[in-house]
């Protein structure tokens, strides 16, 4: 599994300003955590929907490719800290 960070350069309220993914090797979402700016979390996984959150229809790009597009700030992170952010979403 990777687990990655993306941040959304925008300024839109209903729309999230970080998206947390766990991806499998073929780059399928497994879970994901949404962080809107106003600091509500939404997540999705694979039996559960929060809010307007859901996993990908398809696999996600390489974090290089979205990386190319300057409205994205994109990093791995550990599984560890997903697992902390995932908790806080969840509770």
């Amino acid at each position: 599994m990777k687990y990655t960070r993306v941040k959304w350069k925008h300024d839109q309220p209903d729309a999230p300003a970080l998206i947390y993914s766990e991806l499998d090797a073929d780059q399928w979402e497994q879970r994901k955590i949404e962080v809107f700016s106003d600091g509500r979390m939404n997540y999705a996984d694979k039996t559960r929907e929060a809010g307007d959150t859901m996993l990908s229809l398809e696999p996600l790009p390489e974090l290089e490719k979205i990386a190319m597009d300057p409205q994205f700030e994109v990093s791995e992170i550990s599984k560890e800290d997903f697992e902390v952010l995932w908790t806080g979403a969840t509770k």
